[in-house]
């Protein structure tokens, strides 16, 4: 028997069943057409397939139409990429443009897995050339919302990791605020790369308007992703300039579109600060350049820009600023110091230029402006005040100077201002100097609701020493007394010179005993022998016994009511007018030396010309009025009012005027 016939039946049933089933035909031609067709979708399958699908769902969401114009593609691995071409979000209804946003390309990476739970999480979006247009809706908020927010409940279902952005574009538009900004922004790479988990920032550079005013800007922000989040804090570090005003501003804005929450470090430079007023709607006074440093703050209604340090011209000026924007106008406050104060940089306030000679700070129309008024035969400012800016905002600032700087007027010496103004009335209660050891106080008031300015003024002058009012110290030395006075005026104009050139009032200074330099009083008294002397020997002290000035204004015209000056040497009584409207003077001063030097010319001295221009000579034709003018030697003497502004002492010199006249 051979070896298969020797084989048992049970193993002969066992080896059949491991031998391979063979398909039936009908079999073999399904499986064949399952992977035809396999092979046939892997050739031909479209992913454009699924834009439609995936277009009504975005519009659906957002209640704008969405189209994507080029192909849609999907990659699937570990991380599944999505991308599409030619993408475009409608605006909203209201808006006169007709697309919100296109891009170029997207490329979305979305984790696989997420998907099994009904979740979205996209690691990255990448746009090429986004164009996205912002705007603000006509009756509040903008075209950034799409509608009612239904209430999240738990964690959200889709999420955003990272954003990049090649060649965008990003337009906003507030036309009511006349502002429109169009900025170039690209996402910068982080030198560490771990920091690109938290989305990258992005450089910018762009150009618009801001209240109508033409500006640009530079400088980074963070990713626009975080823009989602409008409670989050917006970091930004952008420099922008219009015109000549520079704002470099580093910081966090919240709701970055609503613009009404934010922290900023800002660093405000320009040419004048009166140039802020078409950009905030702050009517500050013409000054000369200036660099300011501060934390720029603003919650809702609420700016402030607080501990600022800087300069405006020659003067350093610090403090703290608020502005409420709440009401009808913008309601400006401040507390400002300066340490040291250059005396011409509060020319502004007056309607004139700074001083531009030397190393004086000042911009390029303020020295065009101070050549033109030095060509000028007028002295008093006569630039108008703007009407519209002084009705523009209320305001109340408290400024303190601890010290002046004013080469031409050393004897001023600090400041103390409360500046008010609501409705268009400015107060100035009180504006304050110390003077030469005493006080110039007054109280100012401007109504400019209407035009031309309504302007009374009172001037206080107390306790002025002389001596301290002489710049050359060979004239000052020894020299004592105290001057006082006070003045009131009343005039209408829209400029300074326009107010004094109407003015009515009254103006009367004097001083009570003292002394003062010989070589004055003999020059003064044209007394050339005694004054030659003096010049070529030694000088010496002559007693004062008062001295006074009292003028009765009216349309601008300055009348003498009682003008002397009484000393041991001399008595000089005078008259005449100033006017203040053409600025000429006319007075006459006689002098009466009390020595008998030879040399003494006794004929009246005539002081004319212009402010800018006097003139004093010798009126020999007035030698005829000096019976009249000795006359008026016995009853001169200063008004009640006047004495009881200065000091006039004790004892038989305490009779001003009178009694060495007789």
């Amino acid at each position: 028997m051979n070896a298969t016939s020797s084989a048992s039946p049970s193993r002969l049933s066992r080896l059949r069943r491991w031998r391979p089933l063979r398909p039936s035909r009908r079999t073999g031609i399904v499986l064949g057409a399952i992977a035809a067709a396999l092979l046939a979708l892997w050739l031909l399958w479209d992913w454009n397939w699924f834009k439609g699908p995936l277009e009504r769902a975005v519009s659906g969401a957002t209640g704008r139409e969405f189209r994507i114009d080029g192909d849609l593609d999907v990659d699937l691995g570990r991380t599944i990429t999505v991308s599409a071409e030619g993408l475009r979000l409608a605006n909203a209804d209201w808006s006169k443009q007709a697309r919100m946003g296109q891009a170029d390309r997207v490329e979305i990476d979305i984790a696989p897995w997420p998907l099994l739970a009904l979740r979205l999480r996209m690691k990255e979006v990448r746009a090429t050339r986004p164009d996205i247009w912002l705007e603000t809706a006509p009756e509040g908020g903008g075209n950034w919302e799409f509608g009612e927010r239904e209430p999240q409940s738990g964690e959200p279902r889709w999420r955003l990791d990272r954003l990049w952005i090649k060649d965008g574009r990003l337009r906003f538009t507030d036309a009511p605020e006349k502002t429109d900004i169009d900025i170039a922004l690209s996402s910068v790479a982080p030198a560490n790369p771990q920091e690109r988990q938290a989305g990258s920032p992005v450089a910018v550079t762009g150009t618009g308007h801001w209240r109508g005013a033409a500006f640009r800007l530079q400088g980074q922000a963070a990713s626009p992703l975080d823009l989602a989040d409008s409670d989050t804090p917006y970091r930004i570090d952008l420099d922008a300039r219009a015109g000549a005003t520079r704002a470099s501003a580093t910081g966090t804005l919240t709701n970055p579109f609503r613009f009404q929450t934010f922290d900023l470090r800002m660093k405000l430079s320009g040419q004048d600060l009166e140039d802020l007023y078409p950009l905030l709607g702050l009517a500050l006074p013409p000054s000369p350049p200036y660099a300011l440093d501060g934390r720029l703050r603003r919650n809702g209604d609420l700016w402030r820009y607080d501990g600022f340090q800087g300069e405006v011209g020659d003067s350093d000026l610090s403090g703290d600023v608020q502005v409420d924007v709440s009401g009808a106008r913008p309601v400006f406050t401040a507390k400002l110091l300066s340490r040291r104060l250059d005396f011409d940089d509060l020319a502004g306030f007056l309607g004139a230029p700074p001083s531009t000679g030397g190393d004086e700070t000042a911009n390029a129309g303020q020295k065009a402006l101070a050549a033109r008024r030095a060509a000028s035969p007028r002295l008093l400012p006569d630039t108008p005040y703007n009407l519209e800016k002084l009705n523009a905002m209320d305001a109340d600032v408290r400024w303190r100077a601890q010290k002046i700087h004013a080469p031409k007027l050393p004897m001023i010496e600090d400041m103390d201002a409360h500046l008010l103004l609501q409705g268009g009335l400015l107060r100035l209660e009180p504006l304050n100097f110390g003077v030469a050891g005493g006080d110039v106080r007054s109280t100012i008031r401007m109504d400019a609701r209407k035009a031309p300015i309504d302007t009374r003024a009172r001037i206080a002058v107390r306790g002025v020493e002389l001596p301290r009012l002489f710049t050359q110290a060979e004239l000052a030395q020894g020299a004592a007394g105290r001057i006082g006075g006070d003045i009131v005026v009343h005039g209408r104009g829209n400029s300074i010179a326009a107010i004094l050139g109407s003015a009515d009032g009254d103006i009367a200074l004097g001083m009570g005993r003292g002394r003062i330099s010989n070589l004055i009083m003999e020059l003064a008294g044209l007394d050339i022998a005694e004054a030659l002397k003096f010049l070529i020997t030694k000088d010496r002290q002559v007693p004062i016994r008062c001295a006074f000035a009292d003028f009765g204004v009216r349309d601008g015209l300055m009348t003498s009511r009682a003008l002397a000056f009484d000393s041991t040497d001399t008595i000089i009584v005078g008259e005449g007018t100033i006017n203040l409207k053409d600025e000429s003077l006319d007075l006459l001063l006689r002098p009466r030396p009390k020595d008998r030097s030879i040399l003494s010319l006794r004929s009246p001295l005539r002081v004319g010309g212009t402010f800018k221009d006097p003139s004093f000579r010798p009126d020999m034709a007035a030698l005829g009025v000096r019976g009249a003018i000795a006359l008026a030697l016995g009853s001169i003497t200063p008004p009640a009012a006047l004495l009881a502004t200065f000091e006039t002492g004790p004892g038989e010199d305490s009779d001003c005027g009178g009694r060495y006249a007789r």
